[in-house]
């Protein structure tokens, strides 16, 4: 069965992901900010992360870093209701 870690502050947005995603069959874990999605990482090990751009704390951006130092291949959606973080993320990408 695939995993799937929702890294977003608005708890009702983990909510409506975790409960749709599910119905498909997917195993999902849910996480409220950037460091506790740190935490879950190697306890989950997800095949695939959605990960929030604005969040206090450690936001999305220095969320993507962090995992990226440890794992390279999986694969992250970045998601933002905010076009100003539309950029180019391929210097996380896995080489």
């Amino acid at each position: 069965m695939r995993k799937i870690l929702i890294v977003d502050d608005e708890e009702n947005i983990g909510f409506l992901y975790k409960e749709e995603l599910e119905e498909g069959g997917y195993t999902i874990e849910v996480a409220g900010n950037g460091k506790e999605a740190i935490e879950k990482l190697d306890l989950f090990k997800p095949d695939l992360i959605t990960l929030d751009i604005k969040m206090p704390g450690m936001d999305g951006i220095e969320t993507l870093s962090r995992i990226r130092e440890t794992n390279k291949q999986i694969p992250i959606i970045i998601c933002s209701a905010y076009g100003e973080y539309k950029r180019d993320f391929s210097l996380w990408q896995s080489n």
